[in-house]
């Protein structure tokens, strides 16, 4: 009998692999890191064969260690970050270009040039999204321009294309099938969020052919089966797929519309639950298709994203060698009650949600001779904070009314001062689950739904167990004034 779920949670930075049991216990995880290429200033990419084979390593340690057999395997789950997109031959299934990375900026002209000549009104009504080198459409449209002979190749039907979830669904299944889901889909700014399909407009606005795009299906369902990969056996079907951020929403069973989780990964990315109703935001956020089960209507979410959240704390590591280990930060920030006046600004790829700024960079100011690595580290942590507010404010605007509430995961969800700093400057209540790697337990309850492994959404909501909540300690005095210093440093990128 099977047993298990296996969430494949394909990262900007890692692979990771987890088994999930039928209580929703994180049985076992193994993660790996592949390299980050930077060709030039502001480009970013990865090797999608790095990739596949950090897929395979996770997959094969995670098995061999819990010594879980192939045939106890019900399904799997993939999620991924998102906007990264690969092209790749059909009949050799090798790519033809490095996966161009979401936190790449090479497409900025591109862009702009659209903004001039009036796109964005017509992409932001389809899309739900703003004209920004995040996303994956003008991401493609460089590579067939740029790499030899792909533009005949695509009108050829040689090439297929696709975000990761894609690329990964491809090599499982021997390259039998070419999909994606709905929530992935809705970041290639090529999709029309109010049809569910690949938009005709879109696709001549970026000159990319309909036949090089997967076909988009529900988040829930079987997708395609395992097919000669050795380590698996064949059959095993993958039912579920979701972007990162999606599928963290959805395994923090934020089900109903007004509910919201915070990721905190690489980036930091809220998402708030509107329902079947794609709320068009007034305050710069993207409206996005957080999920669809079969049979359902599709659900949408806001979302607000900050480029750069872990990643301030990797560049205290590795580009400041302030720490050996990302975990040491909370010990050093809160050696310091304050950071004493050290603002820092991590616009490192520019500034997200709510201020779209791609040109920004980061700023770190306020030093003086008194200054040392624990007021820097404490101003790091604050400003990953602060990002999040500027985002749950614009959220909140759009609604016209607070959120109650936000749950948390991630890696960094794991840090306390973090998460109380969060809770004070939101002046909302924080809830930690047991379980922060939620992005993975997304994909593995899709893939269960997807399955019948697991019946419905309430008999997930009773398996889903709280940590920690983080009540809100600041005055709303003390609030005000540290939102203004935010502020002022935020007009010095």
């Amino acid at each position: 009998m099977s047993h298990y779920i296996i969430a494949l949670d394909q990262g900007t930075t890692s692979t990771r692999t987890a088994i999930i049991n039928q209580a929703g216990g994180l049985v076992s995880q193994n993660n790996q890191d592949f390299k980050q290429i930077f060709p030039e200033p502001g480009w970013v990419e990865h090797d999608p064969e790095e990739i596949w084979q950090s897929a395979v390593g996770t997959l094969k340690k995670t098995l061999e260690q819990t010594r879980v057999g192939g045939d106890q395997i019900a399904a799997i789950g993939i999620t991924n970050q998102r906007e990264t997109v690969v092209v790749w031959n059909r009949k050799t299934g090798k790519p033809i270009y490095n996966a161009i990375v979401w936190q790449c900026r090479r497409t900025q002209e591109v862009c702009e040039k659209l903004k001039k000549n009036s796109k964005e009104n017509m992409v932001t009504k389809k899309t739900g999204l703003v004209i920004d080198p995040y996303f994956s459409g003008s991401k493609i449209q460089w590579i067939l321009k740029n790499v030899p002979g792909a533009k005949a190749q695509a009108r050829r039907g040689e090439l297929a294309a696709g975000t990761i979830d894609s690329f990964l669904l491809w090599r499982l299944t021997g390259g039998e099938c070419h999909k994606t889901d709905v929530s992935n889909a809705s970041r290639t700014m090529l999709m029309n969020i109010h049809t569910g399909w690949w938009d005709e407009d879109l696709l001549k606005l970026f000159e990319v052919p309909e036949g090089l795009m997967p076909e988009i299906a529900p988040s829930s369902g079987e997708f395609g089966r395992t097919k000669g990969l050795g380590f698996l056996p064949d059959g095993i079907p993958i039912a579920g797929i979701a972007g990162d951020q999606q599928a963290a929403l959805f395994g923090q069973t934020c089900f109903d519309a007004g509910e919201a989780k915070c990721t905190f990964g690489t980036g930091s990315f809220i998402l708030l639950n509107t329902g079947s109703k794609a709320v068009t935001s007034k305050a710069r956020l993207l409206t996005t298709i957080a999920w669809k089960l079969r049979d359902e209507k599709m659900v949408y979410a806001l979302e607000g994203g900050a480029f750069i959240c872990g990643a301030a704390v990797q560049w205290l590591r590795d580009g400041l060698q302030f720490f050996q280990q990302s975990s040491e930060v909370e010990h050093l920030a809160a050696s310091v009650s304050s950071s004493e006046g050290v603002e820092f600004v991590p616009a490192l790829a520019g500034l997200g949600a709510p201020h779209w700024n791609p040109q920004a960079r980061g700023v770190l100011c306020g030093l003086t001779r008194g200054t040392t690595k624990a007021h820097v580290a404490r101003a790091t942590l604050e400003a990953m904070a602060l990002q999040n507010v500027d985002i749950m404010e614009a959220m909140q605007r759009d609604l016209g009314k607070r959120l109650r509430s936000i749950k948390v995961d991630g890696g960094a969800s794991a840090n306390n001062l973090l998460m109380q700093l969060q809770a004070d400057y939101a002046a909302t209540e924080v809830i930690r689950p047991q379980i922060v790697e939620s992005t993975a337990l997304g994909a593995a309850y899709l893939a269960g739904l997807g399955i019948g492994f697991w019946k419905d959404a309430d008999e997930l909501r009773k398996i889903w167990k709280i940590d920690q909540g983080f009540k809100v300690t600041m005055t709303g005095k003390a609030r005000k004034d540290r939102l203004e210093r935010w502020a002022q440093a935020l007009k010095r990128v």
